[in-house]
């Protein structure tokens, strides 16, 4: 890990403070949540064939439950039922 300083106004402060006290968790651990965040939705384009190979290399790797359910074509009826 690098150490760093960084200023907050105190508003925004205020809100780490209660925010990681409320999670149970350092502030330093939302800051690098938000980092990690920020660099996945503003990455360059450059990125995106890798995401796009990080994807599809997961495809197809899960089951969505038992076969006999046909859970791909019945979706929305096992998700109106799990909502009643």
């Amino acid at each position: 890990m690098h150490r760093t300083q960084i200023s907050f106004t105190k508003e925004q402060m205020n809100m780490l403070r209660t925010r990681a006290a409320s999670e149970g968790r350092s502030i330093a651990d939302l800051v690098r949540e938000s980092v990690d965040h920020y660099a996945i939705t503003h990455s360059s384009q450059s990125d995106r064939p890798a995401r796009i190979a990080r994807a599809k290399a997961v495809a197809g790797r899960f089951r969505s439950g038992p076969k006999n359910k046909n859970v791909s074509r019945r979706h929305d009826e096992y998700l109106a039922e799990a909502f009643h």
